[in-house]
């Protein structure tokens, strides 16, 4: 059903788009039905012609029943006006406390503005304008009215443009992109583990690389079954204990010899997962986990686990909350005990109360990992690298995990998070994450997208936004429809990118967007005028001339950017110059061209990427699978790139697809262990010297 206008107009005020254009150019109405649904996850009723015109009422009023908007974000050197609203006739006195607690007083600006009745009352509107001296940082805007009453919006001053780290401004560099439960080595636990970050950091500085870029190392559900996608974690905020080395903590080696020995018997039973095809997270987590509580029982606290839990704050507290919740009851929030919802403190402060050791357990497994991610950072810098760890920050969370119970009120409720059919996803996806909602993430004044960001931000050299143009919008999928039936939600990208500026410029961080798909061109320009980085996949770079598509030249690709030949989406290169995609999406029932269209498309876009290898005389004709990976990295360094990336399953030969997107218990993805061009399994002592994996590295580094 077509939407009729008071409704498109309601969507139009919460910054839905109703309609939108698809990966084949054609411009899709949203739906009646998507319209009143999404509303709804933003609290809108929508579900008749009444509410409707109630809820535009409500839209025009919102701004006049606030003294002050929630929060208000600017960039240094500007000098916006806020609008301030109190009962008609009333004077109003307004200043921002820095955040060094120093005071600056606000200029009034002559700006008649007639004033309105609001439920019953008459407002007026003052107008205020903050001055363009105001230090960047975290401050906040009081109004204190005539009747004693004092309102307080949060001021957010982000810098004008996010500064490259110095060797990006004078240089440019390569890095290793992994997924690093891939990379198991023979002390791993059965999952490559932040140990393994470091030698694997160690032996790529060696190599010639800057940084390594890993999948997203957010927490996982305390007890199995464990999510087996990264980009599907508990919360964004803290990380997964999974990835601890056991025997790297202080707590190891001042463990009693008999704990130490139990331990070390676990150990061996653990190492045992090393040698199967596929990953067995559960076993893998539960075993160390079990090694993990031996040491917290036998040995006493760190005097510095206080003052880092205190610095954590609620966060912290929450989180562990929830992990010891989620043992005892479950990660399913909605089979817990009523008065457990977040939403009741009292009860929930109570059960933390009576689990205050198991609580402290939670804590100290964060604690022990954010040491053990200080220490990868370290390593690899001390080899040399100019960038270090690169995280990766994934787009939401489970909707069944601890941010989904603990942020449950900056949530949108009844929807989930996607992407509408495109060229690799006929289908569209449902990634099943619950998105922000805006406008309860303005009232917390940003503060847990804030508090995300630092948290990724410690310790590393760099950030990369999976994603990043759902700091713009996303594709919101109200519950019970398909891909097909979402509309675009909009964000204030000048407040979510504004913080992460912010906070990146005081770590001294490079911050990556990925902006692969369908994406606006005006949010590129936004990101590259913010000191954002892009991302350049080479099998997704073409430009068409004259009605002929071809690959974009190197020289033609972005500057601002992390460019690389393939990505987690892809298969390895191998792989991909064999099929190994079609195959698969075809075996999937997730084509919906014929497969010998498919493989007809494929093969004619690789043979024009052969083509161009050729032409430059990087490829000779006849060159193997491992020579086209060559010459295609080759090409890439003719690029003008701040940043390349290369996988280190291109590196070492692998061909097995890690993910594909739009499946589920389809297809094993994010359970595949590294392996090498022969299918077996490849450790990561063997990655450390094989001369395939020194080649393409010396390439990189073009020697």
């Amino acid at each position: 059903m077509s939407p009729d206008q008071s409704l498109l107009d309601l969507a139009a005020k919460h910054r839905i788009s109703t309609d939108y254009w698809d990966w084949q150019g054609r411009q899709v109405p949203v739906t009646t039905e998507t319209l009143v649904a999404v509303l709804a996850g933003l609290g809108v009723d929508a579900s008749s012609p009444d509410a409707v015109a109630a809820a535009l009422r409500d839209a025009d009023l919102r701004e006049w029943r606030r003294v002050l908007p929630p929060t208000v974000v600017l960039r240094e050197g500007w000098t916006p006006w806020v609008a301030v609203h109190v009962p008609h006739g009333s004077t109003v006195d307004v200043h921002v406390e820095l955040e060094d607690g120093s005071r600056r007083d606000v200029r009034a600006v002559d700006n008649w503005v007639d004033p309105k009745e609001v439920d019953g009352a008459l407002v007026g509107r003052a107008t205020v304008e903050l001055s363009a001296d105001l230090p960047v940082g975290w401050h906040l805007l009081h109004a204190d009215l005539e009747d004693g009453s004092r309102t307080t919006a949060t001021c957010i001053v982000t810098p004008s443009r996010l500064p490259l780290p110095d060797v990006l401004e004078h240089d440019r560099v390569w890095g290793v992109m992994t997924q690093l439960y891939q990379v198991r080595s023979a002390g791993s636990w059965g999952v490559g583990d932040l140990a393994d970050l470091g030698r694997l950091a160690t032996w790529s500085a060696e190599q010639g690389a800057d940084f390594v870029l890993v999948n997203p190392l957010h927490a996982a559900e305390p007890l199995a079954p464990v999510e087996a996608s990264p980009y599907l974690p508990t919360t964004r905020r803290f990380a997964n204990p999974a990835y601890l080395r056991v025997e790297d903590t202080d707590e190891y080696a001042a463990a009693p010899a008999p704990i130490r020995k139990q331990v070390d018997t676990i150990g061996a039973v653990a190492r045992l997962l090393n040698g199967e095809d596929t990953l067995d997270r559960d076993t893998a987590w539960e075993t160390k986990r079990s090694a993990l509580e031996l040491l917290f029982s036998a040995t006493p606290r760190h005097v510095e686990l206080g003052a880092w839990r205190a610095a954590q704050g609620e966060g912290l507290e929450r989180f562990a909350t929830w992990c010891a919740l989620a043992e005892e009851h479950g990660t399913d929030g909605a089979a817990w005990p009523a008065e457990l919802d977040a939403a009741e403190p009292a009860a929930v402060a109570a059960y933390a109360e009576a689990n205050r050791d198991r609580i402290t357990f939670h804590c100290w497994l964060q604690w022990l990992v954010a040491r053990q991610l200080a220490g990868a950072q370290e390593r690899a810098e001390s080899a040399g690298m100019r960038i270090g760890v690169v995280h990766d920050l994934a787009v939401g969370v489970h909707p069944e995990g601890a941010d989904a119970w603990g942020l449950r009120t900056a949530l949108a409720q009844g929807v989930k998070v996607g992407a509408p059919p495109d060229q690799f996803n006929q289908v569209g996806q449902n990634w099943s994450q619950p998105p922000w909602h805006p406008d309860r993430l303005a009232e917390l004044g940003y503060a847990p997208f804030r508090d995300m960001v630092r948290a990724l931000l410690a310790d590393s050299g760099g950030l990369r936004i999976d994603h990043v143009i759902g700091l713009f919008r996303l594709w919101w999928i109200p519950d019970g429809m398909s891909p097909r039936e979402g509309a675009y939600v909009r964000y204030d990208h000048e407040a979510l990118i504004g913080i992460l500026v912010l906070e990146a410029a005081r770590s001294g961080a490079v911050v990556i967007g990925e902006d692969l798909g369908v994406v606006e061109p005006v949010a590129r320009d936004y990101l590259r005028e913010r000191g954002l980085l892009g991302t350049s996949i080479l099998w997704f770079e073409w430009t068409t001339e004259h009605g002929d598509s071809r690959p974009l030249a190197p020289e033609d690709y972005r500057q601002l950017c992390l460019s690389a030949v393939t990505t987690h989406d892809l298969p390895p290169t191998a792989g991909y110059l064999e099929l190994a995609h079609v195959e698969l999406r075809e075996r999937l029932g997730l084509l919906t061209l014929s497969v010998e269209e498919e493989r007809a498309t494929e093969l004619a876009a690789i043979d024009k990427v052969r083509a161009a290898l050729t032409e430059r005389g990087l490829l000779k004709p006849g060159a193997d699978v491992e020579d086209q990976v060559v010459a295609l990295h080759r090409y890439l360094r003719l690029t003008p790139s701040r940043m390349l990336g290369v996988a280190l399953a291109d590196l070492v030969g692998d061909r097995r697809i890690i993910n594909q997107p739009g499946t589920d218990e389809e297809y094993p993805n994010w359970r595949l262990p590294l392996t090498g061009p022969d299918g077996r399994l490849m450790p990561l002592e063997a990655v450390l010297t094989d001369p395939r994996a020194a080649r393409l590295a010396a390439v990189m580094s073009g020697r």
